[in-house]
């Protein structure tokens, strides 16, 4: 019986229309919180299940988007992950994910298991590998909702929610010059990912700022990966006159530079300072303590979605809010570049704090 339960019986049963009934299932505004409570309540009373088939044929929407991460083994998109799901479900929103493994070709396979799937819209961080977006210009021509989300690519002209890649890594060098460190170099990421390339920038920006030389030999071109922090450190170390510092464009590039470091013998800070970017989940657990660069990653998530599904209700874009949402960078300093200051532990947020203010 539960089975064939259907909007009927529970409208046939309050005295109401089948069109109030299900407004009130849907949470429609129009109808009042003492209705909806009455339907709510006799829905559940009669194992009422809703046939999401049949909804979606008459909406034109399935509630579902898909959501492609270049990595999960990254807390970064975990995290950004999670904020997309805490809000997708408010909205009653089902979820797919799949991981790209910073490949275009899994990129392609994405697209088209989501089209297949008939989802409602899709947000994507794009591949590091990925040179031509042929795949993401015709979910376009498909008048499939797209946003990117830490990744993206101004020329595409796709809606998007990004950290400002350029200021937190203006941010981060600033930092670096202000402990005393006099030699700063760069790890870099592919420089056709509009994020690194930002982060290159907001480095040389600084360098500019406070009269610091540029010096082309402090740059690596790495991979972002734990291997390139390695290859860098070596590098670097084969200079005539080495860095005595090492802004590196996400947190494993980082961690690669501080294990690098370890072999090496070399003391961090002291004769090395180092912050890498993302502030990910072991910045704080591994000794010493890597400073970072947050990206807001939850509030991320939550952007993305919000804008994913306003481009959903409204394909248009007739009443569009923003297109591009840039989220502030915050600064989280530990042992791995405080020179001159030392740490402490805030117990509560595990955070190092400055035990004075930098000038």
């Amino acid at each position: 019986m539960a089975n064939k339960i259907t909007i009927q019986h529970i409208a046939k049963e309050l005295n109401l229309t089948a069109a109030t009934v299900s407004r009130a299932l849907n949470n429609h505004p129009r109808i009042s919180d003492d209705t909806k409570k009455l339907v709510l309540e006799l829905a559940e009373k009669l194992s009422y299940r809703r046939n999401k088939l049949a909804s979606s044929l008459r909406s034109g929407k399935t509630h579902t988007i898909g959501v492609i991460i270049p990595s999960a083994e990254i807390n970064f998109f975990g995290s950004v992950v999670h904020g997309i799901e805490s809000i997708a479900n408010e909205h009653g929103y089902n979820v797919l994910l799949y991981q790209s493994n910073e490949s275009p070709q899994y990129e392609v396979r994405a697209i088209e298991t989501f089209i297949s799937a008939k989802v409602d819209g899709i947000l994507a961080s794009i591949a590091k590998e990925t040179v031509d977006f042929s795949h993401y210009l015709e979910l376009r021509s498909r008048n499939i909702p797209l946003v990117f989300f830490d990744r993206s690519k101004d020329a595409l002209n796709i809606p998007c929610v990004i950290i400002d890649d350029f200021k937190g890594a203006f941010i981060a060098t600033e930092h670096l010059i202000k402990q005393g460190y006099k030699r700063i170099a760069h790890i870099s990421g592919q420089q056709h990912i509009k994020t690194f390339k930002d982060r290159l920038n907001g480095y040389l920006a600084a360098l500019q700022e406070y009269d610091y030389p540029s010096d082309e030999s402090l740059v690596y071109n790495g991979d972002v990966s734990i291997e390139a922090g390695k290859e860098a450190v070596n590098y670097f170390m084969n200079l005539d006159h080495a860095p005595d510092a090492v802004f590196a464009v996400e947190d494993f590039t980082a961690l690669g530079v501080i294990k690098a470091a370890k072999e090496r013998k070399i003391n961090v800070p002291d004769e090395l300072g180092i912050i890498g970017f993302a502030n990910e989940s072991f910045c704080e657990h591994i000794t010493p303590g890597l400073s970072s660069i947050d990206q807001q990653t939850v509030q991320m998530g939550k952007e993305a979605f919000t804008l994913l599904l306003e481009l959903i209700n409204d394909k248009n874009k007739k009443h569009i809010k923003k297109s591009k949402i840039v989220l502030e960078p915050v600064p989280y300093f530990r042992e791995s570049s405080l020179k001159d200051v030392r740490p402490t532990i805030d117990a509560k947020n595990f955070i190092y704090k400055r035990k004075r203010l930098l000038k």
